[in-house]
């Protein structure tokens, strides 16, 4: 059995009793990486007959989105990369009607688009275009109609594109098997072919989805429709299935290990200058490419994990986030020049020291510093974001300040990739806790999925430790502990912080994710400009500010009675 999704597909879309066909629809199933990442996709559109060009907003609608659905980063997932598309679609139809016409049924389409990724489809739908499912004789509409029904039985379109700059799209996702078949239609068919009809034609054309959808045409002109016609008939042969340990330890070690390297050797043409780091895990030399002169740097996989399938697809994973991301404040992984011998992966090279090295010297950094730092370190996080990823194990180990003060965010390895998230790749488990207890936020060690916020929160971490020496809620070898902590004022450890900082701070580590920030510029901002919030909050009684200060005093004040009471008993 294949490993790869494949299908049988065919369409059919003809005028009818209309003189002109306002339908659109089309068909795409890439034969390269993009049919992993992206999926196969057929959509489907019907023209609004009373709109002014509703041809023309129907293959804006088809070819546009096979157009630009591919053309979407790989990281985001299925329904990310579709709904950013089909939203700048429907707001080009809404403007260019406004634009030719005056009026918002200038350029106005229903649509429903089937995307196959792995082994699940997913639906997006508006209108009265319709997606059904055909599985074991069994037919289903999985779509709902937006019409609505008015006086005299007479009904019209509740939602559309281009009708709105605001897009109101149903979405859904099915879990797909052998044999499915998928009919996409509009409503010259529907509404002259019954399901029971349908569902015979189907079965008795199942193995033939061109002749198929020509049959079903036909069925409906047969039955006097008087609308255009469309059909598209998608059929599932084959999804990925689940490989066993040794089919999938055999692709991902295709290129062997490195053995351990010293300066003077040469790997793939570039001569090993020297070791950088060594760990159990990885080695990272630094070498000269002796064809072209450059220098770049070379992580290699450790052989103590040559045998261990998870470990390599994570090494293979960092190079891939590595590639994606151009972010002056995120480490670039290189392209090979050459064919490789060996796993391995380049990156640039940049001399400086990691944060935590930088921490440790410079213990009682002021606030203007630590702004600095921690706004690079928001700027490439936000390309990790953008491109649907979370880092997952931002500390300051992994944060590198480079020359002229730079600061870069390295390793990747524990990265989520939403598009990646949505092939089935049973050996890959990222759903386990990947990063650093201290630095991983609590719904992330609870073994809740993360979200961008996660990330703030291990921002917001190293931003305490900066600031204050400390971690915000101690050392935390279980997230048992954290539960029963809570946040310790910054102003503890620091008693020049302002307060509106420990406010900053203390909203960004917040246990509960939706009582962080929105946005990690927010807290940069409110670490730079008072929060009149933070200003107006319960004022901190000495106790809890500074507990030590607290029985100092309270000693001080108990001595001074004990002396004065001595002296009143004695006089």
């Amino acid at each position: 059995m294949s490993d790869t999704l494949t299908v049988k597909a065919g369409q059919c879309s003809v005028a009818g009793g209309k003189p002109n066909n306002e339908d659109s629809c089309g068909i795409h199933i890439p034969d390269n990486y993009l049919l992993q990442t992206k999926g196969i996709s057929a959509i489907i559109a019907d023209g609004v007959s009373s709109a002014a060009a509703g041809r023309e907003a129907s293959e804006s609608c088809v070819h546009g989105f096979l157009q630009d659905y591919y053309s979407t980063p790989e990281s985001w997932s299925t329904k990310t990369s579709a709904q950013k598309v089909l939203g700048a679609l429907n707001r080009w139809l809404y403007g260019r009607g406004v634009r030719q016409h005056s009026s918002s049924l200038g350029f106005v389409s229903t649509l429903s688009a089937l995307i196959i990724k792995s082994a699940t489809a997913y639906i997006f739908h508006v209108g009265d275009t319709r997606i059904y499912r055909w599985r074991n004789g069994d037919l289903e509409q999985l779509t709902r109609d937006h019409r609505i029904v008015s006086s005299g039985d007479k009904t019209f379109l509740a939602h559309a594109m281009g009708v709105d700059p605001k897009l109101q799209i149903d979405y859904q996702t099915f879990a797909i098997e052998k044999n499915d078949i998928f009919m996409l239609v509009t409503d010259g068919i529907y509404e002259f072919v019954d399901n029971h009809s349908l569902s015979q034609l189907i079965t008795d054309n199942q193995h033939n989805p061109e002749a198929l959808s020509q049959h079903i045409v036909q069925h409906a002109i047969g039955n006097k429709s008087d609308d255009n016609l469309s059909c598209q008939i998608i059929k599932v042969d084959n999804i990925p299935f689940h490989q066993d340990n040794d089919a999938f330890y055999k692709q991902l070690t295709k290129l062997p290990f490195p053995p351990p390297l010293e300066a003077g050797q040469i790997l793939d043409g570039f001569k090993i200058l020297r070791e950088l780091h060594s760990s159990k895990r990885t080695q990272v030399y630094l070498a000269e490419d002796t064809q072209i002169k450059s220098i770049a740097v070379i992580k290699t996989p450790s052989i103590n994990y040559s045998d261990d399938a998870d470990y390599i697809d994570r090494f293979l994973h960092e190079e891939w986030v590595g590639r994606r991301i151009n972010n002056q404040h995120v480490l670039k992984v290189l392209p090979h020049p050459r064919q490789r011998q060996f796993l391995y992966y380049l990156t640039e090279h940049h001399e400086g020291q990691t944060l935590r090295q930088w921490m440790l010297d410079n213990p009682k950094p002021t606030l203007q510093e630590a702004r600095y730092i921690l706004e690079q370190i928001m700027h490439g996080l936000s390309a990790f974001h953008r491109l649907e990823m979370l880092h997952q194990d931002i500390k300051p180990e992994n944060i590198l300040i480079g020359d002229h003060g730079i600061v870069r965010i390295i390793d990747f390895g524990s990265t989520k990739i939403s598009g990646i998230e949505e092939i089935n790749k049973p050996l890959s488990r990222r759903d386990e806790v990947l990063g650093t207890v201290n630095y991983s936020a609590p719904e992330i060690i609870n073994g809740s999925p993360g979200t961008v916020r996660s990330d703030f929160y291990s921002v917001g971490v190293i931003a305490y430790e900066m600031l204050t020496g400390q971690l915000p809620y101690g050392d935390q070898p279980t997230a048992r502990k954290l539960q029963r902590t809570d946040y310790a004022s910054a102003r503890l450890n620091n008693p020049e912080l302002p307060i509106w900082v420990d406010g900053a701070l203390r909203k960004i580590l917040n246990k509960q994710p939706q009582q962080r920030y929105d946005a990690l510029s927010e807290f940069v901002y409110d670490l730079s400009n008072p929060n009149q919030a933070f200003l107006k909050e319960k004022y901190e009684p000495l106790i809890e500010r500074n507990p030590l200060r607290f029985w100092q005093l309270l000693f001080i004040i108990s001595v001074i009675v004990n002396i004065a009471l001595g002296v009143l008993l004695s006089g």
